[in-house]
């Protein structure tokens, strides 16, 4: 059955599914967050998706909500449109990681279906996105990604960037300005024991960088 969405009810399953993806279910607060809104107009919309048929989300007041079945599918179908845009938007038009996320964010509610097959086809159906995001599949598959974090490195391994874990634009500049790029190499040299600071020599950089855990504990590794 195909349910006729809002960009706001697309953005909605998205939030949930991303905080479900780290938690057992997405509160008022949380959602309230991410998108940057009101909990009161989170509420609102909470109780909005429950009155879809079929039902989008299950919600209990004070528990927060999940995703059913089909709501599930509705936000990796969105997903999949935003993380193929990123890579197209990178790879085919010479976006860098740090621009592509909000391109993205305005295509990914309005480009067809055969539209984002073409695309698929063009880029010969790639896994992940320009920051190491896992791309859902046409059956709504995610393909297996790291759970290991830089911040949990330590001194002497060699390890490689596989995901980065954040949209902050001005970040993401940062690191492609000391060379921390997606499947590039690091050695950690040193990891401080009173704050997590860690010394680190990437791969093309000519000088040992240090990073705190705020930033560490957003790079994927394998």
């Amino acid at each position: 059955m195909q349910i006729k969405t809002s960009q706001a009810v697309e953005d909605y399953l998205k939030a949930i599914f991303e905080i479900t993806r780290k938690a057992t279910r997405a509160s008022t607060n949380d959602i309230a967050e991410l998108l940057e809104v009101t909990p009161a107009s989170v509420t609102g919309m909470l109780h909005k998706l429950t009155t879809i048929r079929p039902p989008l989300i299950q919600y209990e007041k004070h528990h927060g909500a999940v995703l059913t079945q089909k709501g599930e599918q509705l936000a990796l179908e969105v997903i999949r449109h935003h993380r193929l845009l990123e890579t197209f938007l990178q790879d085919k038009l010479g976006y860098t990681w740090d621009q592509v996320h909000d391109e993205a964010d305005r295509l990914e509610h309005v480009i067809s279906e055969e539209l984002e097959e073409r695309i698929a086809q063009v880029l010969h159906n790639p896994s992940f996105d320009p920051h190491g995001d896992p791309i859902p599949s046409r059956d709504f598959r995610l393909p297996v990604q790291s759970s290991k974090t830089l911040s949990g490195a330590l001194p002497g391994d060699q390890v490689t960037v596989v995901r980065i874990d954040t949209g902050d634009a001005e970040l993401l500049r940062f690191l492609a300005s000391i060379q921390l790029t997606i499947h590039n190499q690091i050695t950690v040299k040193n990891v401080s024991p009173f704050d997590g600071n860690m010394s680190l020599l990437i791969y093309g950089s000519p000088e040992p960088v240090t990073l705190g855990p705020r930033i560490t504990s957003k790079i994927y590794v394998r």
